[in-house]
């Protein structure tokens, strides 16, 4: 044994482990994985180190969202060498980062005190953590998620295929920006435009991507709409993706506001046919979004069917107003039958690892299936992440537009 622990953190240990992948996936039965966690202390061992904590936060496993109590990686005595292990499905995926801490009292004593840790207390305390976040050095797959910190990917064996992601280096023709002026809105925030395949005479369908940012500098997604228009999956197309300015704005502007949706029909829409002509038609033209954007989509959608015919939404909020509530706003006036009974195309997706939000959809997809609506509803095995998302963006467009690839061309 204190061979072991003697080897245990040597640089020959260390190759041997990053040889086998970090954070190493096993088999651990019948379609589950066993994952092992780890972190190497630059500083040594607890003699030489400060560090007393190193938090772990897993999207949709040991976030806020499943109100489960905070966990942390356990230093192996003597060593470098930080651990934690857990088992997943093996069709899991999501992403997750390390939280390094010199003190032991990062999060309130309710996130600890009972069964079902406090909410408030979780998210009182992973907001203050996630500034201090790193990402895993092991793994070079790695973006800054919505919160601005830095995450890494993790996947297991069968998490589904993500279409057109497995082709990052497909040449494309990079996409243009401009700065928007609203004087709707009052205020001015970009906008990017992306373009594939020749203009055919303004025929191509349109796509309005909200949270744009994070798709053209998190994740961006140029390569993979290229891919998939080359494969032929995608009709030429063009794609605009519109900054939500900073976190106040984007609370305020996508759920459930109208002054944005009518800026967006007067003043934007305008502005791009003028760069990127489309086909002026609600049957091809989506807006997508996630979260609040999810909400907005789907807003825009019920509100404006003579503009907006396809929706893409995923992990919407439908619970806004009331966070702890599964009946929101747009449930309960779909409920009333005040909303929803122009035809539209439809694609919902969330994750069975965001609690609310998945019951909350559950209750939207149950409300739609009586009104008009084209439903395609999509569940996939993890929580509110990007990592998921971008996944279902792309299939969401594939089955939205999939009858109009002959007719665009």
């Amino acid at each position: 044994m204190t061979l072991m622990r003697l080897e245990t953190g040597s640089e020959a240990w260390w190759q041997a482990r990053q040889g086998q992948g970090i954070p190493l996936i096993e088999a651990h039965g019948k379609g589950v994985c066993r994952v092992t966690f780890l972190w190497r202390d630059p500083s040594g061992d607890e003699h030489h180190s400060s560090v007393q904590r190193v938090w772990l936060n897993i999207t949709g496993v040991t976030d806020h969202h499943q109100r489960a109590r905070p966990v942390t990686l356990v230093r192996i005595p003597g060593t470098d060498v930080w651990q934690y292990q857990i088992v997943l499905s093996d069709t899991w995926r999501g992403s997750y980062c390390l939280i390094p801490s010199t003190v032991t009292d990062d999060f309130p004593p309710e996130a600890f005190s009972s069964d079902i840790p406090s909410a408030q207390a979780l998210r009182e305390g992973w907001r203050n953590l996630f500034p201090r976040a790193v990402v895993d050095p092991f793994n070079p797959r790695q973006w800054r998620g919505g919160r601005g910190h830095p995450v890494c990917a993790l996947e297991m064996p069968r998490a589904p295929h993500q279409p057109g992601w497995n082709a990052p280096d497909t040449p494309f023709t990079p996409p243009c920006w401009i700065h928007w002026q609203s004087e709707i809105l009052a205020n001015t925030r970009r906008v990017w435009v992306f373009a594939t395949g020749e203009d055919n005479g303004g025929h191509r369908p349109l796509a309005l991507l909200l949270d744009g940012q994070f798709w053209a500098q998190s994740m961006p997604v140029w390569p993979a709409l290229q891919s998939l228009t080359d494969e032929g999956l995608l009709p030429p197309a063009v794609y605009v993706l519109i900054d939500v300015i900073d976190t106040p704005h984007r609370s305020h502007e996508l759920p459930c506001n109208p002054a944005f949706w009518e800026a967006i029909q007067q003043e934007l829409l305008p502005q791009i046919q003028a760069i990127a002509p489309w086909r002026d038609d609600p049957s091809t033209t989506v807006v997508a979004g996630q979260s609040f954007g999810g909400l907005s989509a789907l807003f825009a959608g019920l509100h404006w069917p003579e503009r907006f015919g396809c929706v893409l939404s995923q992990s919407g909020s439908y619970w806004w107003p009331g966070r702890e509530s599964e009946k929101g706003l747009l449930i309960s006036q779909l409920e009333e039958g005040s909303l929803g009974q122009a035809p539209l195309r439809i694609f919902l997706e969330a994750g069975t690892r965001e609690p609310l939000i998945y019951q909350a959809n559950l209750r939207l997809c149950s409300v739609l299936q009586r009104t008009p609506q084209q439903i395609f509803w999509r569940e996939v095995d993890g929580g509110h992440d990007a990592l998921c998302w971008r996944g279902g963006l792309t299939e969401g467009l594939i089955t939205l537009w999939g009858d109009k690839l002959l007719t665009s061309r």
